[in-house]
């Protein structure tokens, strides 16, 4: 097994202060592996970057058109959002065309990711509730399943009832996985969450990227609208000036860009056919964001004009309490070929 190696540094000054290591998978809608950095077989968490197979069985059992989903909805399914009012609408509209309530959601409560949101519910003295946690349009995708499923809505979570197993049977189908080769345990929104070889992971941006290839019609088409929904409203897959917003924008329908809990992050290269898993080993998201920018600049992905757009997530500067620039976080690996590595997915 190949050792993690350093993505990401952060230096005050010009001097490193924190090191952040990893790996870098980056394979075609084949499977094979065209780069890589570190361990590409390396088992992940999905965490998030897993929700545009999540929402899958949504689109494919024909859940979303009997409940009129719209593509803003859908993204919103696929997102870990911030929170912010565009947010809670959304999700709002969904609970009420499929006739549930925000007490429906067992995703729990937390604070918005946005501080201003947070602070507006403060000042109206409004306790955060489930509807503003980042995964509440997954969940609220998942209650229409399990709806249009006629299964329990009260278990829709479990890792045994109907909705769960169609993700794991999506999941299986697009990473070309068995049911061995893949881990489980529970995310944080309370959904049975998995893991599975990071280049497997990549493998599956690339198809979400490039589904032509896929045999299955219903499959193929869902997850086309999938991702035109992400790209189409990238502020519902995360909100405003975040980073996957931010990148989805630059790439102008050309990427695919969602992130995940401990350092995870996924990219798919519509007009390439080429998926970018990456995963920080440890688990600080910080390091995610630059190492992403950096390989799209290395794949040439990236146009000058756009790479600047995204220089803020690239360098990030390091401030102090006055606000000046004391250091900087930079990416620093660079991509091996993939025959120096694994050669092809196994």
């Amino acid at each position: 097994m190949l050792m993690e190696e350093t993505l990401v540094v952060v230096k005050r000054g010009n001097h490193v202060e924190s090191v952040h290591a990893g790996s870098i998978a980056v394979v075609d809608w084949q499977g094979n592996l065209l780069y890589g950095v570190g361990d590409v077989g390396r088992m992940m968490f999905t965490r998030s970057t897993l929700k545009p197979v999540q929402a899958v069985p949504l689109v494919q059992s024909g859940a979303a058109d009997r409940f009129l989903l719209n593509d803003r909805e859908l993204a919103i399914c696929c997102g870990s959002h911030n929170g912010e009012e565009q947010h809670t609408q959304v999700v709002r509209s969904m609970l009420f065309r499929i006739g549930l309530q925000e007490e429906n959601l067992r995703c729990g409560a937390h604070n918005p990711y946005s501080q201003e949101s947070y602070l507006e519910l403060v000042k109206k003295g409004i306790k955060p509730g489930p509807i503003h946690n980042n995964c509440s349009g997954k969940h609220t995708g998942m209650l229409a399943l399990a709806m249009h499923l006629e299964s329990d809505i009260s278990t829709y979570y479990e890792a045994e009832h109907p909705v769960q197993r169609k993700v794991l049977e999506a999941l299986l189908e697009l990473g070309e996985l068995t049911k061995d080769q893949v881990w489980m345990g529970i995310d944080g929104c309370g959904i049975p969450n998995f893991a599975i070889p990071l280049n497997k992971l990549a493998h599956i941006y690339a198809k979400l990227a490039r589904p032509d290839e896929i045999q299955s019609p219903s499959l193929r088409q869902a997850i086309q609208r999938i991702t035109q929904a992400m790209t189409k409203y990238p502020e519902m897959v995360s909100g405003t000036r975040e980073f996957c917003t931010e990148m989805m924008k630059a790439g102008n329908g050309r990427i695919i860009a969602k992130g995940g809990a401990e350092g995870g992050y996924c990219l798919g290269l519509v007009d390439k056919g080429i998926g970018i898993a990456i995963k920080v080993g440890d688990g600080n998201g910080r390091a995610a964001h630059p190492a992403a920018v950096e390989v799209l600049r290395q794949l040439d992905a990236l146009s000058p004009e756009e790479l600047e757009a995204l220089k803020e997530f690239h360098t990030p500067a390091v401030r102090n309490r006055r606000g000046e620039q004391v250091g900087s976080v930079e990416p620093v690996f660079r991509l091996k070929e993939g025959r120096a590595l694994t050669g092809t997915i196994s």
